[in-house]
């Protein structure tokens, strides 16, 4: 493993959201290490063939990451509006991938699952509107099972350098 992967790993690490590769050289950047945005694309694309990174769209179509947990690859819920996400049970998901796999005599099929909806915590309540984001404090979504996600507008103070 290069100095480089390792620092992206690392960062990586300490980030418990999904992050864009911009949003981790900026991570990386600031903790003072000389690495360039391409070679963090590239550290993104290796961990990624190697399974070692769960990836999610965004809602323009770009990739974001997030270290895979040791038990595996795993699909996400992801609220539309605060973008908090949450590991979803998916066996039936990955048990039709298999059969259709084995039906059709395909090798190494891939598949992407994306969920997305409004979390519970960002449904406009009926007692009026729901706090802002702009008020300060935890954006909505931010107590468990939810895994917090980044805040649109400064994803990178979500991720520890």
């Amino acid at each position: 493993m290069t100095r480089q992967r390792k620092a992206v790993t690392c960062a990586l690490a300490g980030c418990q959201d999904f992050v864009s590769a911009q949003e981790l050289h900026t991570v990386l950047v600031a903790g003072d290490h000389a690495i360039g945005l391409t070679t963090v694309y590239r550290a993104l694309r290796e961990l990624e063939a190697d399974g070692g990174v769960d990836v999610v769209r965004d809602e323009t179509g770009g990739r974001l990451y997030r270290l895979r947990p040791a038990d595996g690859h795993r699909h996400y819920l992801m609220c539309r509006d605060c973008g908090r996400s949450r590991p979803v049970d998916s066996e039936v998901v990955e048990e039709w991938a298999g059969r259709i796999a084995a039906d059709t005599g395909f090798a190494a099929v891939e598949h992407t699952v994306e969920l997305t909806g409004v979390c519970a915590d960002c449904l406009p309540r009926p007692d009026g509107p729901r706090p802002s984001r702009d008020e300060g404090g935890e954006p909505p979504c931010h107590g468990d099972p939810w895994d917090r996600a980044p805040d649109p507008r400064s994803r990178v103070r979500s991720c520890a350098s």
